[in-house]
């Protein structure tokens, strides 16, 4: 039971977003620009990143939706997405989106610089600049959309469809309509 009342029947953060929509349009605004902008990796790829950042922080809502939009962006779909949340180690994607996600679990750790040895490893792959500083910052704008959802104990959505209808609208017109 959500820890503030909350008017809407919507679960997650949707239902945050409708109850306060004066923060929900920075918030939209944010994950549009972070999920679908023109950046240096593929939208699909920043949404795998988002739904394995918010796994690692054990916030179901996030993870699924997430997970949801990731699959809906690349081959492989939800089996692709099923592997890398279960072990990225073993999950059959490039060596550069592995390095990558061993990023955000880093960021998704306590509070400190990467490792060199991380940072490293993902040039090695062939990551740039622009792919880590994008990887860190998902990452981390994902810790703050976790513990929004999980701190407030929003209510995960009772319909199995939810996340993969939620897929369509936002590979369709993306997070700004969400406001």
């Amino acid at each position: 039971m959500p820890h503030i009342a909350i008017d809407n029947d919507q679960p997650g953060i949707r239902g945050l977003m409708i109850q306060r929509p004066d923060t929900a349009a920075p918030l939209s605004q944010l994950a549009e620009t972070l999920l679908r902008s023109p950046l240096s990796l593929p939208p699909g790829e920043r949404e795998l990143i988002a739904a394995y950042a918010s796994h690692l922080n054990s916030t179901p809502f996030c993870s699924g939706s997430h997970g949801a939009f990731a699959a809906a962006q690349l081959d492989g779909g939800h089996e692709l997405v099923d592997a890398v949340l279960a072990n990225p180690d073993t999950a059959p994607i490039t060596p550069r989106l592995r390095a990558l996600l061993r990023i955000a679990a880093e960021v998704c750790g306590p509070v400190r610089p990467l490792t060199a040895d991380t940072v490293a490893a993902a040039r090695a792959t062939g990551s740039d600049d622009a792919q880590i500083h994008d990887t860190v910052l998902i990452a981390a704008a994902f810790c703050m959309y976790n513990r929004y959802v999980t701190c407030l104990d929003t209510e995960l959505p009772d319909d199995p469809g939810y996340f993969e209808e939620g897929a369509k609208l936002i590979v369709a017109q993306g997070y700004a309509s969400e406001t």
